[in-house]
């Protein structure tokens, strides 16, 4: 109850948080912080890019910390509070999670950079809500079309569906993940084909977000999630896209990637529905423990595998999943089969996942006509 109180008395935005900036971006990309708190015994700072850092209290009672120059990208971040978990009170940019939700920061760079907003013609985020008879409950996707998309038109156009992380919801790749701004500039630039992106809610079931749902808790609540997942993309989002937007069907035009859990789901339900999809990647590939790979891929061979036009499988060197995703690298190897395989810079965030998304989307529908 404390920690709920003391949210809501920051997050109420009082009269004498109005004049307090926060964050602060400098021109050399600088940030300063700031937070009043006066009766607070301590302040730290939690952002991605530097590790935990302890505030510092002026005579006003206002708690400020001023980094080192940050690279140009979007950050998340949140200030513990003698303890509490709070979020920035003056701050709009926010990052929702089921679990966690963050502020953000953002550290504006030059405009070649896929995720800043240039004058190009943009697309358009549609949400759509239905219930669900597989999860037995209501829930939504969002669909990104691209610039000159006439639902009108003769045109049809190919499809990516793009699955988020674990605690993250249908709205992940899209807010935090920037691939409607991303797709806006690449096609703009000619650097990518336009293609229509789904991005739906990622859980057969949202017991797996609950006390006691982990994968380490509770392992036969994941292979039911993971099952009720595929009958849900499949039998429900699918059918609903394929009839509301001018899709291509063949499988050369539909591609499945994912980060974390969606990396995850992109391979399982990538590879073993080749009649379906024709290009797989995979960021940062979280979300299983299993080194059966045997039973999890039971017809996988190299050449199954030969039939996809992009193999793609990203993780970043700082990341404590870069060695499982090694391993399943390595396995694919010994079946005869070369994915793409980019170990970058980063850890586990959409500051490596964007980059994924930027590097990927140019790969795909280059061949289908």
């Amino acid at each position: 109850m404390k920690s709920i109180l003391f949210a809501i008395l920051l997050l109420a935005v009082p009269a004498y948080c109005q004049s307090i900036i926060s964050p602060e971006v400098m021109s050399d990309g600088r940030v300063t912080f700031r937070l009043k708190a006066p009766e607070a015994k301590e302040v730290l700072i939690r952002c991605e890019g530097f590790k935990n850092s302890a505030m510092t209290k002026d005579s006003a009672g206002v708690w400020s910390l001023t980094t080192e120059p940050m690279q140009p990208d979007f950050y998340t971040y949140f200030f513990r509070v003698d303890g509490v978990r709070v979020l920035d009170p003056v701050n709009a940019g926010f990052k929702y999670n089921l679990l966690n939700s963050d502020s953000v920061l953002h550290v504006p760079g030059p405009k070649t950079l896929p995720w800043e907003i240039n004058d190009v013609p943009r697309g358009q985020l549609h949400r759509h809500y239905y219930r669900s008879a597989i999860a037995e409950d209501e829930r939504d996707f969002v669909v990104y079309t691209p610039p000159g998309y006439d639902p009108a038109s003769r045109k049809r156009y190919p499809v990516l569906y793009l699955l988020h992380g674990y605690s993250d919801d249908a709205t992940g790749w899209s807010t935090a993940g920037t691939a409607n701004v991303i797709l806006d500039n690449l096609i703009a630039r000619g650097e990518a084909k336009p293609m229509i992106i789904v991005m739906p809610l990622g859980y057969g079931t949202t017991e797996i977000l609950k006390p006691g749902g982990s994968m380490k808790e509770n392992p036969l609540l994941w292979l039911s999630n993971q099952e009720k997942f595929r009958g849900e993309l499949f039998n429900e989002v699918m059918p609903q896209v394929e009839k509301a937007y001018r899709t291509k069907t063949n499988r050369e035009a539909r591609a499945i990637a994912g980060l974390s859990m969606g990396g995850s789901q992109s391979l399982t339900l990538g590879l073993n529905n080749l009649d379906r999809f024709g290009a797989i990647g995979s960021f940062s590939a979280g979300g299983s423990k299993t080194n059966n790979y045997e039973t999890t891929f039971p017809k996988l061979d190299a050449r199954e595998a030969s039939r996809l036009s992009v193999f793609w499988i990203a993780c970043g060197k700082e990341d404590k999943l870069l060695e499982p995703n090694q391993r399943f690298v390595d396995w694919l190897h010994s079946k005869g089969i070369t994915p793409t395989w980019n170990i970058t810079s980063g850890s586990h965030n959409y500051r490596v996942w964007r980059r994924n998304l930027a590097a990927f989307a140019p790969l795909l529908f280059r061949t289908e006509k």
